[in-house]
């Protein structure tokens, strides 16, 4: 048997060796000074010789490696391989919830919109790992799900609930894919979530409000580029999360057009946004403040991250209209609305500057620079049509035709 004085007093070689103990356990001792407690054993069942690693010393005294060497034993007594067994605890460990779906997220959020991709990571983090994260992916069953689903629901966050499921169902499938999970239980959760009816984006398409909207805005006192990102979002009508995450590599100033590019669509594809002079007007007038930077709108704490489309909405909220009267994601809804209502454009040309899925009569989409003559003519009226707005010019009334 080995004493504490003989383990700490034991020299490494130039080869490796051993200092046996007792009962199969011994003190490996290598060249670099490394010391390793071993148990060789005999697999149950099968007799074939194997060994455990019980830890190093000093970690693990000659006490606790001895401990450990009679639980690995009371266990082979009851015909359990402990090797078997450690692995088969690490494989669960290492395959809990969060750990698949956090391997999940890093193998296809690569294809995401940014935007999209923080909004997954965020409600997975906020409202799933809490509860969820630290449980075998196996062993979850759909009623563990349906506890984290109601706690969503209870706060009233109705349209999270239902995104949060999905979500839950693409990691399970994505465990069952790659052997973590037997199956997916969320499909049993149908019929259990309260129904949600997506609602459309608060927005004004009248345009004698509208004016009274890009009034206010010419008179908003936040930021610079919170200032520049509300007057120019009117001009270019793209999503909010596009806008924010503009980059000045993205312009071409000179020849007045804004190409964006794929990873950061919607649906993956390059958009080019013409810009009238009015736009590029402010766009110059920010470029002193953030050119020398990455980001056109650079956030308020790092200007390492672009600016929140939270921080356009709350300027809007700053300026009086809350959000059951306009978002930011409304001038979209505005543009389209009245210039085809209003001035009268192709849908076409509309639907193409939107970076909607407008496709041919053959079923192919259009390219991103499809129409874009007439696509960059209408930016122009556009742009001289909202000036008209602001100086208070006569307003066409809407009449949808029919």
């Amino acid at each position: 048997m080995l004493t504490p004085s003989a383990v700490q007093n034991a020299k490494s070689r130039a080869k490796p060796y051993k200092l046996a103990d007792e009962r199969g356990m011994y003190l490996l001792v290598r060249p670099d000074g490394a010391r390793w407690w071993r148990l060789d054993y005999r697999r149950p069942g099968i007799g074939k010789r194997n060994t455990l690693s019980l830890g190093t010393f000093p970690d693990v005294s000659l006490k606790r490696a001895r401990e450990k060497r009679d639980q690995a034993r009371a266990l082979l007594a009851d015909g359990i391989d402990p090797g078997d067994k450690r692995k088969a605890e690490a494989l669960a460990n290492a395959d809990t919830f969060e750990a698949v779906a956090r391997e999940w997220f890093a193998k296809f959020s690569t294809k995401w919109v940014r935007s999209h991709a923080d909004k997954v990571l965020a409600r997975l983090e906020n409202d799933v790992f809490p509860w969820l994260g630290g449980k075998p992916i196996a062993k979850i069953i759909a009623l563990d799900f349906l506890g984290v689903l109601k706690r969503i629901e209870a706060r009233g966050a109705i349209e999270t609930a239902r995104r949060a499921s999905q979500n839950c169902g693409q990691v399970m499938r994505y465990a069952v894919a790659t052997g973590r999970a037997p199956l997916d239980p969320t499909p049993s959760l149908r019929g259990s979530l309260t129904p949600w009816k997506p609602e459309h984006y608060a927005s004004i398409t009248d345009p004698k409000k509208y004016a009274e909207l890009l009034r206010a805005i010419d008179g908003f006192t936040g930021t610079l580029p919170v200032r520049c990102a509300l007057r120019l979002l009117p001009l270019v009508f793209t999503r909010p999360g596009e806008l924010c995450a503009a980059e000045w590599a993205e312009f071409d100033l000179d020849e007045a057009v804004w190409n964006i590019p794929a990873e950061r669509m919607k649906l993956r594809l390059p958009h080019v946004v013409p810009l009238a002079p009015q736009a590029v007007a402010i766009l110059r007038e920010l470029h002193p403040l953030t050119g020398r930077g990455r980001y056109v709108f650079p956030g308020a704490r790092s200007s390492k991250k672009p600016l929140s489309d939270m921080a356009l909405n709350a300027g809007l909220r700053r300026l009086g209209f809350d959000k059951n009267t306009f978002t930011a994601h409304g001038f979209r809804a505005a543009a389209r609305t009245i210039l085809d209502e209003v001035l009268n454009y192709p849908i076409d040309h509309i639907e193409h500057q939107l970076a909607h899925a407008v496709k041919d009569a053959n079923g192919r989409a259009y390219n991103r620079t499809a129409h874009l003559p007439a696509r960059r003519k209408m930016m122009q009226a556009w742009a001289d049509y909202l000036d008209g707005l602001r100086a208070g010019a006569d307003v066409v009334p809407v009449k949808r035709r029919a």
